[in-house]
C-alpha cells in the first residue's frame, strides 16, 4: 500500500478524510498535504581498471541481489552529499568525479508500505578502491566489468534502467 492510501485523518486537525487524492485536502480545516516521492542517490563507481563496484544486499527488499552503493537523501542534503555519505557508510571508500547519469522511478517496499522513489543515478570514480569493505546493509561486494552484469542480477528496475543508460541502450 502506498502512503497516499494510508491517510484516513487530517494530520492537522484529525478530521476524517478520504484517502487517495493528491494533494490530500481536509474539508474541515483546509490543510493540504502533498504526496511526493522520496529521493535516493546511487552510483556506478569505477576503479582505475574500469570495473564497477556492485554491492550484494544483506536486507530486504531484494536481499542477495546486486545493487549500487547509495541510499536515501536526508533532509538538508544535496544528492551529491548523500551519495558521498552513503558510499562511506556502505563500503567505506571515497569517490570523486561524480557526474549525473539519469533519474529513474522506483518503488521501495518497507514494513507494509510501498514508497514511491525517484532514484538519481550517477557515475563516479573510486579514490581508494582497495579500501572497499562490506559495511552497513551490505553482505558483500564485487568489482565487475559492466559487460559481465546481467539485468536479472540487479536489485531494482531503476538500476536496470541506469545500466541500460550507461551502456547507451
Amino acid at each position: 500500500m502506498q502512503p497516499i492510501q494510508l491517510f484516513r485523518h487530517c494530520p492537522a486537525c484529525a478530521a476524517a478524510v478520504t484517502p487517495g487524492s493528491n494533494p490530500l485536502v481536509c474539508a474541515a480545516c483546509g490543510f493540504a498535504f502533498f504526496f511526493n516521492p522520496t529521493v535516493s542517490a546511487a552510483a556506478f563507481i569505477r576503479d582505475a581498471g574500469g570495473k564497477c563496484l556492485f554491492i550484494k544486499r544483506s536486507k530486504e527488499p531484494a536481499k542477495g541481489k546486486l545493487g549500487l552503493p547509495g541510499g536515501f537523501i536526508d533532509i538538508g542534503e544535496s544528492a551529491e552529499e548523500a551519495l558521498h555519505r552513503e558510499v562511506r557508510e556502505e563500503v567505506g571508500i571515497e569517490i570523486a568525479d561524480v557526474a549525473y547519469l539519469c533519474s529513474c522511478p522506483n518503488e521501495y517496499p518497507y514494513r507494509g508500505v510501498t514508497y514511491p522513489v525517484c532514484d538519481l543515478v550517477f557515475t563516479a570514480t573510486a579514490v581508494n578502491p582497495d579500501a572497499a569493505q562490506a559495511l552497513d546493509g551490505v553482505a558483500g561486494f564485487e568489482w565487475r566489468a559492466l559487460n559481465t552484469v546481467t539485468e536479472d542480477e540487479l536489485a531494482f528496475p531503476s538500476m536496470k534502467l541506469g545500466l541500460q543508460t550507461l551502456r547507451g541502450k
